[in-house]
């Protein structure tokens, strides 16, 4: 069962799970369970994805449910009137803040503005030597991008060389192995924390959706004594 965090008679919102798809997708056929059919039966009722997250990360997941608040909360989402923050546990220590101004590339080969900041929340020095480092050095970050741009966090991370653990994409395949050998974990540390909006249909409301984080998540703030 999903842990939805708010529901109204327009929109619902769910504490999504790593690794949950959102709906069945032709590069992941190996997925069986997908959240927009576990919570159509959960609720009884048609639901329609408002946004996207990665099968990897977990946090606030957004659905309509009427199409007429499916079309407003998209557009709002193309034009960015949608708060978001993440956290994430980086690689090494991220500066205190920090802006990330770096084009990505489409899938088409076209090059798009994209945006993100962040600050720097906790570091951890685990007595943990990897290669020729004596210690393995983290660094938990707030993220709010700027722009919604696929998998925007995940490659600006790896931009600056903090790139997220758990990242098997744009990660590091060292730091990677590590986690999965020393503390069987392979959860992909990337959380969406909260959305912030002015409600589609009452436009005099403004909704802030805040979830929780999850199991995988709170191993690794244990691990690094946060």
């Amino acid at each position: 069962m999903l842990d939805i965090l708010y529901r109204n008679e327009h929109l619902i919102a769910i504490n999504k799970p790593h690794g949950l798809l959102v709906h069945r997708s032709p590069i992941a056929a190996d997925a069986e369970e997908f959240a927009i059919q576990i919570l159509r039966d959960q609720i009884g009722q048609k639901v329609y994805p408002a946004h996207r997250i990665d099968r990897k990360t977990g946090g606030v997941l957004l659905f309509a449910l009427d199409k007429e608040s499916e079309v407003a909360m998209q557009q709002a989402f193309m034009e960015n009137r949608v708060s978001k923050k993440y956290l994430a546990i980086v690689r090494g220590y991220a500066p205190d803040e920090m802006e990330i101004d770096y084009p990505l590339r489409k899938e088409n080969g076209t090059l798009q503005d994209a945006l993100t900041r962040f600050k720097t929340l906790k570091r951890a020095e685990l007595d943990v030597p990897l290669g020729k480092h004596a210690t393995s050095r983290y660094s938990l970050v707030e993220a709010t991008p700027q722009t919604g741009r696929m998998h925007q966090l995940r490659k600006h991370f790896a931009h600056i060389f903090h790139p997220i653990i758990g990242d098997r994409t744009h990660g590091c395949n060292k730091q990677n192995k590590l986690f999965k050998e020393k503390w069987e974990m392979e959860t992909m540390l990337l959380h969406a924390q909260e959305l912030s909006f002015t409600h589609p249909i009452n436009g005099a409301e403004i909704v802030t959706v805040n979830a929780p984080l999850q199991p995988g998540f709170l191993q690794a703030v244990a691990i690094m004594g946060w």
